[in-house]
């Protein structure tokens, strides 16, 4: 049986990948099984997030494997064909017209590869020169007032946003609550201050998102942080880079309509001095790369992330990948320490590191505070055990409800069942708001997340489930209040960007009747007061967003979170996954699960194959 009929058997490739390999066949017969199967596998690596195929290791990417080739001979023969190009060096363009590129053991549909190429590129190009030591000193009196704890380089935001101030490409990482954003806000304050005493003009700063409720979180936090610092005595006029408004990664890029180009890119770049990227593992390889390459040569890029939550649903891991070359952000560099020395004082013992002789040079900050979500939730000791994929420990800290605010309801599949009343009262509350901005605040208070889309457990059954109940109850009140699919009260999940309606994946608004009983579905508008309507039947593709994926909760956090894992086992499942989940709570966490279940969900990292740390520099 020849490797392409064994994937088909297995049910792995897609119908489009085999047309590729199968396309690659007519053109050429002569083109060998072990070719166009490496051909099929390469594009539907890409559909399962990752950037190439491991030629070189391929077992454990798929559930039921086939007997793979020698790796060796399997190499030979698609060095040895037209369709795969092997490019002399990673920084140059692979020669030729071949669909795929093999490189470093890997297998990649030639536009991946570019894109891996090009965001290595313009990283470096983003992360060289010399740091700017210019006005250092002259900050100190302010960064003092800013970060009072921050002599001796313990205080990790502190160290966050001097290293931000000397290198134009920084990643400052960690968990919910240990001060990512904080950090952001003294950074901005001080890039104006130092523009002010160098007697340039204020920076422009651009702050984005993969999606637009992210991106609206990081400016409502924004602004709550400059009301604080207002509070603290800081000049109004240092303030003023706080209030930019956040935008999508899209928006921010400017799309191109039916085009997957943007308007901003190397050859017309982004109009900025400072760009700060929140949620930076959501953001897949092309996006990223575009995005790279549309920040203009001396601007800043900072990218803020939580490299324990899920990486892209997309192609890439480009946040692991990064953070791999950058180093573990637990030191600082020596002569970044002796830069800073005029803010940060004397490095404490073993605070310091050799700087890494590595072609890269981004710098890196990861914050460990210990923290809670809110003073109600104690989550910091659940996440821990969760990111260390310590199943015991998690099992014993949840069983034991020391844990305020986390609630196990082991062996629970069905909370619709359990705690119906309970989950109905909040979703019909929405359809008794005093208006659309009042629904829209009421609809982050709670979301159910679920692990899977389909099935008994899927967000599409029991959203189905709890439409069917609030119909009924509606009914009972507002009999024309249902409508094609659409009734009053309805939570919306926008699952496509549209440009025309500045509507994006991830968007979530909700169906209300307006004074004249017509249902009108309300999005946030740049206002929270002044939310945006549109005609149901003209918003673009669509869900009910009552319960949602973890995938597509990434990025937004909610008051209350019931986070529902499947029955039975399933190799979507990773800690990744349940930490992402579980860290969307702000005050209540609600965790239905079997203990065998989490065991084997903890047991397991989401993993992806990329070629860009090795291509960064990584050791």
């Amino acid at each position: 049986m020849s490797l392409l009929e064994a994937l088909r058997r297995a049910g792995v490739p897609r119908s489009v990948d085999e047309a590729l390999a199968l396309g690659l066949r007519r053109l050429d017969p002569a083109t060998p099984d072990a070719v166009a199967a490496a051909a099929a596998l390469a594009s539907w690596a890409v559909s399962a997030g990752h950037a190439a195929f491991p030629v070189d290791d391929p077992r454990g990417l798929l559930e039921q494997e086939p007997d793979w080739p020698e790796a060796e001979a399997w190499r030979r023969e698609l060095q040895a064909s037209r369709w795969v190009a092997c490019p002399p060096a990673a920084d140059v363009e692979a020669p030729g017209q071949a669909p795929l590129v093999l490189e470093h053991g890997l297998l990649y549909l030639r536009r991946y590869r570019e894109y891996e190429r090009r965001l290595a590129a313009g990283l470096r190009r983003l992360g060289g020169g010399t740091p700017e030591t210019d006005g250092i000193a002259g900050l100190a009196p302010l960064f003092a007032r800013l970060f009072p704890q921050a002599a001796g380089g313990e205080d990790r935001q502190a160290r966050a946003a001097a290293v931000a101030l000397l290198h134009r490409l920084v990643l400052v990482t960690g968990g919910p609550g240990t001060g990512k954003t904080t950090t952001i806000a003294r950074l901005l304050v001080l890039l104006a201050a130092r523009a002010r005493l160098l007697g340039r003009p204020a920076p422009r700063i651009a702050l984005a998102a993969p999606t637009g409720r992210a991106a609206e979180r990081m400016a409502e936090s924004l602004r709550r942080a400059a009301q604080l610092l207002a509070g603290e005595g800081i000049e109004e006029a240092l303030l003023e880079p706080l209030a930019a408004s956040g935008s999508t990664l899209h928006r921010l890029l400017g799309p191109v309509p039916d085009s997957p180009q943007f308007r901003h890119h190397a050859d017309h770049p982004l109009d900025v001095d400072v760009v700060v990227v929140d949620e930076a593992s959501m953001i897949d390889l092309p996006l990223m790369a575009k995005l790279v390459e549309a920040v203009p040569e001396g601007a800043r890029l900072v990218l803020l992330g939580d490299p324990d939550q899920l990486p892209s649903v997309e192609a890439g891991d480009v946040l692991g990948g990064i953070l791999a070359a950058a180093g573990g952000g637990l030191r600082l560099a020596e002569t970044d320490a002796q830069a800073l020395r005029p803010l940060l004082g004397p490095p404490a013992a073993g605070a310091t590191e050799p700087d890494r002789a590595t072609p890269f040079p981004a710098r890196h900050v990861r914050l460990l505070r210990g923290w809670r979500q809110s003073e109600a939730l104690d989550l910091a000791p659940l996440a821990g055990a969760v990111r260390d994929g310590d199943a015991a420990g998690a099992l014993a800290l949840l069983r034991g409800g020391g844990l305020s605010g986390v609630h196990f309801h082991e062996g629970l599949g069905d909370p619709l069942q359990a705690r119906r009343e309970a989950l109905l009262a909040h979703w019909t509350a929405l359809a008794e708001a005093a208006g659309p901005a009042e629904a829209l605040a009421l609809a982050g208070r709670l979301r159910l997340l679920t692990v899977l889309r389909e099935g008994p457990q899927g967000a599409r059954t029991l959203n189905a489930r709890i439409e069917a109940l609030l119909v009924e109850r509606l009914a009972q009140r507002r009999p024309r209040a249902a409508t094609d699919g659409f009734f009053h009260g309805r939570l919306l999940l926008v699952t496509e960007n549209s440009y025309r309606h500045r509507l994006f994946n991830g968007d979530i608004g909700i169906c209300l009747e307006d004074g004249d009983g017509t249902l009108v579905a309300w999005f946030p508008g740049a206002d929270p007061a002044s939310p945006r309507a549109f005609h149901p039947a003209t918003l673009p593709a669509h869900e009910s967003a009552f319960a949602m994926t973890v995938h597509k909760a990434q990025g937004s956090e909610f008051d209350e979170v019931w986070l529902l894992l499947p029955a039975r086992p399933n190799r979507v499942l990773s800690r990744e996954l349940v930490y992402t989940g579980l860290t969307r709570a702000r005050h209540a966490l609600h965790l239905c699960a079997d203990a065998a279940i989490l065991e084997q969900a903890l047991a397991r990292h989401a993993r992806r194959v990329t070629g860009l740390a090795w291509r960064l520099g990584a050791p």
